[in-house]
């Protein structure tokens, strides 16, 4: 059987008189449920401190303490704001005294003498809710658990894949030394690039995992230039897409403390966007403005726009920012992964879209 199925569940009668105490028990008892009992407020704040109760039924009418002020201190508890409370009271239906309870947090009144049926009625409504809140945590905790491990399981995988690719490519590139056949040097070209994108695409999985299960991506500061970084991005990308015009500009100084290959990732990962996913027509736009004393912004902008429903989750991973149906050029892991090292320089990174062209601009401090 379930142990979920085998825990009782608790519910608090307030009420100074012992023999409405003893009614209310008699009418609420059943197997899977367990009474607890308080003479005043005092007593049912202690029962509180130690138990967990799916709903307390609560006299109004009270000396020291009435129904009324303990409802008040529930709910100013963090611990106790969240339990269902119904008022029993034997006094007149007064509207100011239900304006008042409701206002407390009451969820019911049940006037005197009671009616056994709905007494009963309405506890099973709120201990069902209970037995189907505890459900809804232990799935959440069960499903949260099996993600972690999945990322645990990905993480691992990925790390054990550089090992023989590594060796396939540098198989890959000592061939392409070794021999003057044509046809295996474009073979071994092909091999060369498609690992290469395979590596980025573990690299990407090693830096979702590491996020994830790490409380986010670690960055080592050190001095660096700005500007050199961002060259070196645009380097390789014009390399492998010289047909691609890249438009670049600096203005300011570009000197600061950062984690250079972060930095130059999230410059990378920017660039490569606009080139898959902007107009193939149109130039690529990079700017780096040092001109802050502080900060240091970059900007890459391409032509085309991002839908309105993939705007809100650009960021999210595996959502693939602006990719198009059928495309397999990675593992939509980009956006997400240059957001994460920008948080984990103190910085933001933002998006504007419209008019027919769309721009990131990321925004870093100079410095911790």
């Amino acid at each position: 059987m379930d142990t979920l199925a085998l825990a009782p569940i608790k519910c608090l009668l307030v009420d100074d008189l012992e023999e409405n105490l003893l009614a209310l028990s008699a009418l609420l008892a059943r197997r899977d449920v367990e009474i607890l009992t308080a003479r005043s407020g005092s007593e049912a704040l202690e029962l509180l401190l130690v138990n967990e109760v799916a709903l307390a039924f609560l006299d109004v009418q009270m000396p020291d303490m009435d129904g009324f002020e303990l409802a008040e201190l529930l709910r100013g508890s963090e611990r106790t704001r969240h339990i269902p409370l119904i008022f029993v009271t034997a006094g007149a239906r007064e509207q100011h005294h239900q304006f008042k309870g409701y206002e407390l947090g009451a969820v019911d009144f049940i006037y005197k003498p009671i009616e056994p049926h709905i007494l009963k009625n309405k506890a099973e409504v709120f201990f069902q809710l209970y037995r189907q809140r505890q459900a809804l945590s232990v799935e959440l905790n069960d499903r949260t658990e099996t993600l972690r491990l999945n990322e645990m399981f990905s993480a691992l995988l990925a790390h054990d894949l550089r090992n023989p690719l590594s060796a396939m490519l540098a198989s890959a590139r000592l061939l392409q030394r070794r021999t003057q056949d044509q046809a295996a040097l474009e073979a071994a070209a092909r091999i060369v690039a498609s690992g290469n994108r395979m590596a980025r695409m573990i690299e990407d999985m090693l830096d979702l995992a590491r996020a994830r299960l790490g409380g986010g991506i670690i960055v080592k500061r050190e001095a660096a230039d700005f500007k050199a970084l961002v060259e070196r991005a645009l380097r390789e990308h014009q390399t492998a897409a010289p047909e691609r015009p890249i438009d670049a500009s600096y203005a300011g100084d570009f000197a600061g403390r950062w984690d250079p290959e972060r930095i130059a990732q999230v410059a990378s990962n920017l660039i490569g966007n606009a080139l898959k996913h902007g107009n193939p027509e149109g130039p690529i736009q990079v700017r780096l403005d040092g001109s802050d004393r502080d900060h240091v912004t970059l900007a890459v902008k391409n032509g085309g726009t991002i839908p309105p429903d993939i705007l809100p989750h650009l960021f999210d991973p595996f959502r693939g920012g602006q990719r198009q149906s059928g495309r397999s050029d990675g593992l939509g892991l980009g956006l997400y992964i240059v957001s994460q090292i920008v948080q984990a320089h103190d910085g933001r990174v933002d998006v504007k879209t419209g008019d027919g062209e769309t721009a990131f601009h990321v925004r870093l401090p100079r410095a911790d």
